[in-house]
């Protein structure tokens, strides 16, 4: 089948999903309408993987005509190219996989049909921003995701206990990102003020020919872009709705944590990489907010007792590692980290799923322990994505990692230095979580040890499949030192048929460094697990009570005090502000005011009424002063305009 065809597909199909069990799937058993969706992504799964055997270079199709004027136009057109299938990939096969997990985990929630209807419209969003061949179609999905992660964040609105939470996480991740919206924009405003055109051939095009004529504006281009980036993908200082997108049920946490809405950002910044290459200002501003992003996140993640608060934080400390690549040029590299990113993630959100399901809803690691035994598939499928996240040798995040710190040692060994502190503190609070969910005795009461079971086949297949491609999605970029071809496979797919980057290559490093490299990450790795084993099983210490907590644990545990600092300097005043506003122009001026003037017709139709008597001799008595009124002014006019 042509490419035009298996694209239109692969994109309408989760919408048709969506449409169909939005408006029937009240009508529809669980069963039904859990294989209606998933059923759409796993042919949309499909379709992007007979379209990737066919990718050999950009090819653009035009759907329909969106604003055509003399000079401008805006097409409603797709682009597929190795970069815009290779995230199709990712979100269409882990998508399909989150879907069939959360055909089991939300099969006694009563708003099930609604649930997957959200989840099909999310996917055909992130699809839109994908495969859009310019700015404007990708802004629509950019916004369609924006709003889907809104109405799943917030699903349980109407739970008795966390329904005003659940609703405070949506509301706070809607609005970050909507400030991050407004950057991208302006952005466009300012693209399409300096090329007259938002088509990314185009644009690219037009800086390989002049690439100096807009380096003024480049930088402010640029920034706009990076600013739409840090609201989706969580970057300083619009991150802190991220972790309260917990709020949500964990297969969302999945989906926006792993491969879809959270990676938006690095896919934007990636795509206008003819852009960023132009404005090394914004790259050194990339390169410092996600080393800091990184490093905060990974902190905060330390002391955290919420299985899911844990995850959330790595998600936001990873995408700084990205944006670390990003900074540095390493666009490829970020993709890959996305790609190995997208399957331990992922599995270890799911695997939390597992554990939560299994432990009746309870996500506080201080009441788990002795896991293993109970959950055998989840833990051993755990246990591979918390290597894989760490670092540990020949699992995929190794490999990934290793490029990042690979560059960032060439960059300069400050930067290396400072990223290894980083991955350090990644490998120490997953192992800590580990530890403690999996291993020692079972803390949470016999009443709800009695509950605690392994969950069903169909949540526990995608564990198994994300867990085998968490070993092995390292041999997509396999480094030169293991053969002499096939090496780095992935970044010659994309820098070969994605425009703009075919002109960025990576240097590589010597085998001796790629071995130092991975000799030092190792040992380090695999001495954490074993400092971790040490204090977490043998000794038996255990996550402490909020209480108990001093120095740099307490500011751990209080995320830093960054949302009460955000409370004080921007929520506090601006609901100050909007009540000033309600109780002086809303009530006084408009609500008055618009009463007022209605008063005034009222009072005046009043006074109108008395003159309606009923009495024919009234009447007759005010036509004849009417008449005496009409006569003496022409008579007076007449006088003076003879005079």
């Amino acid at each position: 089948m042509a490419v035009d065809k298996l694209i239109l597909i692969l994109l309408v199909l989760p919408l048709l999903g969506a449409l169909v069990n939005g408006t029937l799937g009240k009508r529809f058993s669980n069963a039904l309408v859990g294989g209606i969706a998933t059923g759409v992504m796993l042919v949309s799964f499909c379709c992007a993987v007979l379209v990737f055997n066919q990718t050999n270079d950009t090819k653009i199709i035009h759907l329909f005509n969106l604003l055509k004027l003399n000079d401008f136009h805006i097409n409603a057109s797709l682009q597929v190219d190795a970069l815009s299938i290779w995230m199709t990939l990712i979100v269409t096969g882990v998508g399909t996989l989150i879907h069939v997990f959360s055909m089991g985990y939300m099969s006694h929630d009563k708003g099930f049909y609604k649930f997957f209807t959200y989840l099909n419209l999310f996917i055909f969003s992130m699809l839109l921003l994908i495969l859009g061949s310019n700015y404007f179609v990708l802004f629509f999905g950019w916004e369609g995701v924006g709003i889907c992660s809104y109405l799943l964040i917030g699903f349980h609105y109407s739970d008795a206990e966390k329904g005003m939470a659940n609703s405070i996480a949506a509301r706070k991740a809607f609005i970050m990102n909507r400030i991050g919206d407004a950057g991208l924009l302006i952005g466009l405003f300012l693209i399409l003020a300096q090329f007259n055109t938002l088509e990314f051939t185009q644009i690219a095009e037009k800086l390989a020919l002049d690439p100096i004529s807009a380096n003024g504006a480049i930088v402010g281009i640029t920034l706009c872009l990076f600013i739409a980036a840090t609201g989706k993908s969580a970057q300083i200082p619009l991150f802190t709705w991220l972790p309260d997108a917990m709020a949500g049920p964990t297969p969302v946490s999945a989906l926006i944590h792993a491969a879809t809405m959270v990676t938006a950002g690095i896919y934007l910044v990636v795509r206008s990489n003819f852009l960023f290459e132009l404005a090394p200002l914004t790259k050194d501003i990339i390169l410092g907010i996600g080393f800091a992003t990184s490093m905060v996140a990974a902190f905060i993640a330390m002391r955290q007792n919420d299985i899911k608060k844990v995850l959330a934080y790595s998600t936001v400390s990873q995408l700084g590692l990205m944006f670390v690549a990003l900074g540095m040029g390493a666009y490829t590299v970020a993709i890959f980290h996305v790609t190995t990113h997208a399957f331990f993630k992922a599995l270890l959100f799911l695997g939390s799923g597992s554990v939560i399901h299994a432990m009746s809803d309870e996500q506080d690691i201080r009441l788990m322990g002795g896991l293993a035994k109970k959950l055998p598939i989840t833990h051993l499928t755990f246990l591979i994505g918390t290597l894989a996240i760490a670092g540990f040798p020949l699992l995929s995040g190794f490999y990934s990692k290793d490029e990042i710190l690979g560059h960032a040692l060439a960059h300069s060994p400050i930067l290396y230095g400072t990223i290894m502190i980083s991955v350090a503190l990644t490998a120490a609070y997953m192992f800590r979580l580990y530890f403690l969910v999996f291993h020692g005795k079972f803390r949470g009461g016999e009443q709800l040890e009695s509950h605690v079971h392994e969950s069903k086949a169909i949540m526990t297949f995608p564990l198994v499949v994300l867990a085998i491609l968490s070993i092995f999605g390292g041999l997509l970029n396999l480094p030169g030192i293991f053969l002499k071809n096939g090496t780095h496979w992935l970044q010659n797919f994309l820098n070969a048929h994605t425009a703009g980057l075919e002109k960025i290559h990576a240097e590589h490093a010597s085998h001796t460094t790629i071995l130092a490299l991975m000799a030092v990450a190792s040992t380090m790795t695999i001495a954490i697990l074993i400092w971790a084993y040490y204090n977490y099983v043998k000794k038996n210490r255990l996550a402490l009570a909020d209480k108990e907590l001093v120095g740099w644990q307490l500011f751990s545990n209080a995320k830093l005090y960054i949302d009460e600092l955000y409370n004080f300097l921007f929520v506090k005043p601006i609901e100050y502000v909007s009540k000033m506003a309600y109780s002086i122009i809303e009530i006084k001026v408009l609500n008055q005011g618009i009463f007022g003037f209605a008063n005034l017709f009222g009072k005046a139709g009043s006074l109108l009424r008395y003159w309606q008597t009923g009495l024919l001799s009234s009447y007759l008595f005010w036509m004849v002063i009417g008449l005496i009124g009409l006569i003496s002014y022409y008579i007076i006019k007449l006088q003076f305009w003879n005079f």
